[in-house]
């Protein structure tokens, strides 16, 4: 049998995307509290099963599913080009899923369960019957609170041993994976020709990109404010200032990208969506300063 070349698979696995949740995971680790002296293997190993196990596991199952798709929007990918033959991007999904289950395992009870809702999410995205990435409100909410909330709820409840943060670290938590909701908005603005043959009911066809601009980004500015507003309110009012620094230069931002959708999409994911982040770690270092 045709084996795929070993960068075939790096591509299938989408190392670029791994960022996301392994900062998410950070911030929680920040948020809780807790000294990282003692807990660094518990650290390195949550943060791998955020990054390469449990993401990469998702854009193995989301390539496999999504072939036909990609064959239109993105032929170039490892599968539809042919450089991943056969059932190869199935198998690699399936043997991902098992050593992301086997690594939350060394993660205790919480880690193990965390993992799991995780591995399950990324399946019910793009495989069917669910296959919630046929709906963009449901697909992106799932991948949201898979990659930004479950996240932080993991690294905050690993370092305290397995229990779970308190309400303002999930309440947070919260706010960010709906943020997130706009992120993913972003990427489905150059896959509308595809999504749109293949019945994929992403935002972007079904309000058309320049009200699908308009939503993203009401929906990633919406809960930063209400982030600032809670820092404000627990005491941490630099924090929360700075959270709508960051935000203020992001409604900069966002006014050109929902002037150009399609053409600044790109643009914006990687020159706002960092701002955004920025501004998660800025939160959990206030919340550190309350609990500790």
């Amino acid at each position: 049998m045709q084996r795929p070349a070993l960068s075939a698979v790096a591509e299938l696995l989408k190392p670029i995307t791994w960022f996301p949740p392994m900062w998410a995971f950070g911030c929680g680790v920040v948020a809780s509290g807790m000294p990282a002296e003692g807990r660094w293997p518990l650290i390195v190993a949550g943060v791998l099963l955020a990054g390469p196990f449990v993401c990469a596991t998702s854009q193995a199952v989301n390539d496999w599913f999504d072939r036909h798709v990609d064959a239109i929007n993105e032929p170039q990918r490892p599968i539809p080009s042919g450089r991943m033959p056969g059932h190869w991007g199935l198998y690699i999904a399936v043997v991902w899923t098992l050593l992301s289950l086997l690594l939350a395992w060394q993660l205790g009870p919480v880690g193990f369960l965390a993992g799991m809702v995780g591995l399950l999410l990324a399946w019910a995205y793009s495989a069917p019957p669910l296959r919630l990435k046929r709906n963009g409100w449901w697909g992106n909410a799932a991948c949201g609170l898979c990659y930004e909330g479950l996240a932080w709820i993991t690294g905050a409840a690993v370092m305290a041993m397995g229990e779970l943060p308190d309400g303002r670290s999930l309440a947070l938590a919260l706010l960010y994976s709906l943020g997130a909701h706009g992120i993913m908005t972003l990427n489905d603005f150059k896959s509308m020709k595809g999504d749109r043959q293949m019945g994929i009911a992403s935002l972007p066809v079904m309000l058309g990109a320049p009200r699908a601009a308009q939503v993203a980004s009401l929906v990633m500015a919406v809960p930063q404010v209400v982030v600032a507003l809670l820092l404000w309110h627990w005491g941490q009012g630099w924090h929360g200032l700075a959270v709508a620094g960051l935000l203020a230069v992001q409604l900069l931002m966002m006014k050109r990208f929902v002037a150009q959708p399609l053409a600044r999409a790109v643009w914006y994911s990687g020159a706002g969506v960092p701002l955004y982040v920025s501004g998660m770690l800025v939160s959990a270092f206030a919340l550190r300063g309350i609990v500790t």
